[in-house]
């Protein structure tokens, strides 16, 4: 069989005659795979959703003793927290009041129990403390058992859901190729930060944040660097209230910005000022954050002149809206299709790629309502050597403001225009999630540096090259993504990269994995 004709050969044909992609006869390598695809989701943690998967390091692996949840002076809490304000919103069927939440066991527990709450996967959820200090409090040094202790959620905290492939169109994909069980957000906290970690492994700063208009926004933090001050007024238990901080901020006391702050540029979460530049945010504001200089992974692809893009669901939408000054899919006043979330575009508060350039121009582009205007490129052959696709709001999965069952068949449904498009058969794609979105994961991330990783969070590698039907337990976080591009397309080594793994190193680990584990290639 000659090589043409291996590569316009089915994918199943040529797997099941051990043939590789555009291959002959040889194993594929590296510089086979041509585009990469992420799919960037929100706000699950591994067990949450994929604790029940064949293999993974999930809930049967749970005991007693490694799941039970300590108050916040240190004792064993006698039974969850209720939660609070109750487990669904107003409006929501069915109603789950915090009365009825109250007296759980202390234990992990499953949302969709049809003996518990019978809350399936397309019923919204109220929303997760998922904050950059409360996070590595809840995370304990390791022992993750103080979840419910720093939580606004109570118990819910400890929900999972009872997912396989017949409820989960992703968790049946997970099945036929590769699920990363050891992979960890690359940094504690939100989404805000998260996404920066996507794309730069740095965080944000705001230089002389202490005499700007975000003064206000300085965390008061104690000496150890970890955990917040609390404030006088505070409940000392768990059972009885939410905990109260001096002041829980969105910047560190050096000016690092850790929680969300909005993009300096529209579409953002602030409107331009009175009589100001209607592409800008208002400066005044102090949870705008200042255009960032740091290095990014567009800037190391450009160099290369390796093609990119960051393709946006609803953000033809909202950049229309912010230029009519409709813009009520943004500024937090919309929260039905498509919540557009404007600190879910990383790249959108860089300088570089201020409105007006070039390189905004060609790389941050709309993903169309529903994903439509990024299944055209799929669908032509069209997408660049890596595209980042982040589906709107109400198709990400997060919680308090949408559901996991029509986010999660939204991917699926993506993978199967990727898997049908002309650049399928070169093609590795990594749907994972930004970070766990409050709720608790059992394994302990890797002690690493300041900034994470966090908690344990799905990935899932679907690919030709994928591994099929394997479970990944390499060490993973965010970053890996970034570090699998750099090594595919011989990039530099981005500074964050670096100093995660001098980190890791340091204190007794390993450095991150780059992915390549979760392929069946010639290395």
């Amino acid at each position: 069989m000659n090589k043409k004709l291996i590569c316009t050969t089915p994918l199943a044909i040529a797997a099941a005659i051990g043939l590789y992609a555009c291959g002959g006869n040889d194993k594929a390598t590296l510089s086979s795979v041509k585009n990469v695809v992420v799919i960037y989701a929100e706000n699950r943690s591994f067990d949450n959703l994929y604790g029940n998967f064949p293999g993974a390091n999930g809930l049967q692996n749970v005991t007693a003793a490694t799941s039970r949840q300590l108050d916040r002076d240190g004792s064993v809490l006698p039974t969850l927290p209720p939660v609070w304000k109750g487990l669904t919103q107003a409006g929501v069927t069915p109603v789950i009041t915090q009365a009825m939440t109250a007296n759980l066991p202390n234990a992990p527990f499953a949302i969709d129990d049809p003996n518990g709450f019978n809350t399936s996967l397309n019923l919204t959820t109220r929303d997760l403390y998922h904050r950059f200090y409360e996070n590595q409090m809840q995370i304990h040094g390791g022992k993750n058992d103080m979840f419910a202790a720093w939580a606004d959620s109570g118990g819910l905290v400890m929900g999972h859901y009872t997912a396989n492939a017949d409820k989960l169109p992703l968790y049946k994909i997970a099945q036929q190729y590769t699920l990363a069980d050891n992979f960890f957000m690359g940094a504690f906290g939100g989404s805000f930060l998260n996404h920066q970690w996507l794309v730069c492994a740095c965080t944000p700063f705001y230089a002389n944040a202490n005499a700007s208009p975000a003064a206000g926004s300085v965390s008061a933090v104690n000496a150890d660097g970890v955990t917040l001050t609390l404030a006088p007024t505070s409940a000392p238990s768990a059972l009885t209230d939410i905990p109260t901080f001096k002041n829980s901020g969105n910047l560190t006391p050096d000016f690092y910005a850790v929680n969300t702050m909005q993009p300096p540029y529209q579409p953002s979460g602030n409107k331009p000022a009175s009589g100001g530049n209607a592409n800008l945010a208002d400066p005044a504001n102090p949870s705008t954050l200042p255009p960032q200089t740091n290095q990014h992974i567009g800037d190391l692809l450009n160099n290369a002149g390796v093609s990119w893009a960051w393709y946006s669901g609803a953000w033809g939408t909202a950049v229309s809206a912010a230029q009519n000054n409709t813009a009520n899919v943004i500024y937090g006043a919309n929260l039905s299709s498509p919540n557009f979330q404007p600190h879910h575009q990383p790249l959108n508060y860089f300088a570089d790629l201020a409105p007006g350039t070039d390189n905004r121009a060609k790389h941050l582009l709309d993903g169309g309502l529903n994903g439509s205007e990024f299944i055209k490129q799929i669908d032509a052959g069209a997408l660049p050597q890596v595209a980042f696709y982040k589906p709107q709001g109400n198709l990400n999965e997060h919680a308090g403001y949408t559901d996991v069952a029509q986010g999660d068949q939204h991917i699926a449904d993506v993978i199967s225009h990727l898997q049908k498009s002309p650049q399928w058969g070169n093609m590795v794609v990594i749907i994972t999630y930004d970070e766990n979105g409050g709720f608790w994961d059992h394994v302990a991330p890797p002690k690493g540096d300041r900034w994470g990783p966090g908690s344990r969070i799905p990935a899932i590698i679907v690919s030709p090259f994928a591994k099929k039907g394997f479970v990944d337990h390499t060490q993973y976080d965010t970053t890996s993504i970034l570090r699998f591009i750099t090594h595919r397309f011989n990039l530099p080594t981005l500074p964050g990269l670096a100093a995660r793994d001098s980190a890791l190193v340091a204190n007794g680990g390993q450095a991150m994995g780059d992915l390549t584990n979760a392929l069946d290639l010639d290395k």
